[in-house]
């Protein structure tokens, strides 16, 4: 096992040349081992061997176009058959607090694209400085009447069906953040723009592991990187049941 620094390639060469000589099997570890996971993948562009950190399955065209007709399709049919329900909140909105029915505000999704996400406002109306910055907490004082019942179930997320058919979101994936936080979160947290990698999803492994709202955002880039790296058509699927019947989706919902 040869175990020398990159600064030593002429020793590192006469050794390879040796082992060569003689026969012997060797191996190298590499001088940059420390950012190399139990994921990374060999690689080539042409007829040069790259060594990448992780596996990304939606780095193929073939899962990306699977996922995307997946999301496209169902985008298409949860949006006609919940109209209804759009329609019903729609009105309750505007019976129990003043302002528009849906809320929208700038997100940070895949590649650092910046986009709007829509939701059904579930919060008074406030000024954009303070929706962009302040983070919400259980028993938060923003939340109107039927706001903290659709945020406990989940149902105010219900516009971004529209995000997902444009092409901004995708049914499954970490959840956006507004840039504010990304900032913030990106000098704290190893790691934390790593989720920018995959699409921004409704819902997420974080998510269905009760790894949202107020809760820690290590553990929640954790999953978020599990999911881009084990990504499957099934582990969406996974992750929708889990959304719609799983115990700890709404935990931490507020």
């Amino acid at each position: 096992i040869i175990a020398k620094p990159l600064r030593k390639e002429e020793t590192i060469l006469k050794l390879v040349e040796q082992c060569e000589y003689e026969g012997v099997r060797f191996r190298i570890v590499p001088d940059f081992f420390r950012v190399i996971s139990s994921h990374a993948v060999i690689d080539t562009l042409g007829d040069i061997p790259l060594i990448a950190v992780r596996t990304e399955p939606l780095n193929v065209l073939s899962n990306r176009i699977i996922k995307q007709t997946f999301d496209m399709v169902l985008s298409v049919v949860f949006l006609i058959l919940l109209s209804p329900v759009f329609l019903i909140f729609g009105i309750l909105i505007k019976l129990t607090s003043k302002g528009p029915v849906f809320f929208k505000q700038k997100r940070i999704g895949a590649n650092n694209i910046e986009f709007d996400i829509y939701k059904f406002r579930s919060m008074t109306v406030q000024n954009p400085n303070d929706s962009d910055t302040i983070w919400t907490t259980g028993n938060d004082q923003r939340v109107t009447s039927i706001g903290r019942f659709m945020r406990k179930t989940n149902l105010d997320e219900l516009p971004q069906l529209w995000n997902v058919l444009i092409g901004n979101m995708s049914l499954v994936g970490p959840r956006p953040e507004r840039e504010h936080f990304v900032e913030k979160f990106k000098k704290e947290i190893p790691h934390y723009k790593v989720r920018h990698q995959a699409k921004s999803g409704i819902t997420g492994w974080a998510q269905v592991n009760g790894w949202r709202g107020d809760t820690s955002i290590a553990k929640r880039v954790e999953h978020d990187i599990f999911y881009l790296e084990n990504w499957s058509f099934w582990f969406d699927l996974k992750n929708l049941w889990l959304t719609m019947f799983g115990r700890d989706t709404n935990k931490n919902a507020y």
